[in-house]
């Protein structure tokens, strides 16, 4: 057992799944269709864990592109390969006080480390954090009275990750604002279903207030260049 984790209980501990730039940076090669909306909110609930000294656990997808062992099984996957650009978390998911854990079938992680360190890191070669042993132990043995989750995406490894902590009896909080998908129907499927499983789905405002910034511009991908036609040309139609 991980004796230091189960001593002391904290009252909250933040998730964040795969906030990787093959998932959030337009041109990434599995990227997420609400990125720039849920990026500002990402930003946010980060902003917030540290002016509150919270402790974060961060989970990341990577690949080997002949290792065999690609998520969903597929030996030909061309994102977060070992080493790229897109494998890498964005910046401001970064803490200063840090430590990192790669994917092997190891379950050694030392006894202190959510003292020791404010941000853990560990790699993942799948979709769902569980099939990982060093994961598994740690979000098994870890205690706290609320788990928050932030990421992507909200079908995949997102719901894998709250389905497997509720499973295991862990009070749940997903901030669906700050959860990024690539298909809105089955998202909204996941957040049912989560929802329905015990996860409180809660918002990045209930957290951090209520931001008075606005976004400036939009993002120069194709999608969301899209979108913007589409609103101009229903503001239009309306007048």
């Amino acid at each position: 057992m991980i004796r230091q984790l189960l001593k002391r209980r904290r009252r909250w501990i933040l998730i964040d799944i795969d906030t990787q730039m093959d998932f959030f940076i337009p041109g990434g090669n599995t990227c997420i269709r609400n990125h720039r909306r849920v990026l500002a909110n990402v930003r946010r609930i980060m902003a917030w864990a540290r002016h509150n000294n919270i402790r974060i656990i961060s989970i990341c997808e990577v690949n080997n592109n002949n290792n065999g062992n690609n998520n969903n099984g597929n030996n030909e996957a061309d994102h977060h390969i070992n080493d790229t650009e897109g494998q890498k978390k964005l910046r401001y998911t970064l803490l200063s006080s840090r430590t990192s854990f790669v994917a092997d079938d190891s379950t050694d992680i030392p006894e202190d480390i959510l003292q020791r360190y404010r941000q853990i890191i560990l790699h993942k070669r799948c979709v769902d954090p569980f099939d990982e042993p060093r994961i598994e132990r740690l979000l098994t043995e870890v205690r706290a009275d609320n788990f928050l989750i932030i990421g992507a995406g909200a079908e995949e490894a997102v719901a894998a990750t709250a389905l497997g902590l509720l499973q295991r009896r862990k009070k749940v909080s997903i901030v669906v604002d700050a959860v990024g998908s690539f298909d809105k129907r089955n998202a909204e499927l996941a957040f049912r279903k989560m929802g329905t499983k015990g996860a409180k789905l809660i918002e990045t405002k209930k957290l951090a207030g209520v931001s008075h910034l606005k976004g400036v511009g939009i993002c120069h991908c194709e999608m969301c260049q899209e979108r913007a036609r589409q609103t101009t040309l229903k503001i239009r139609a309306e007048h």
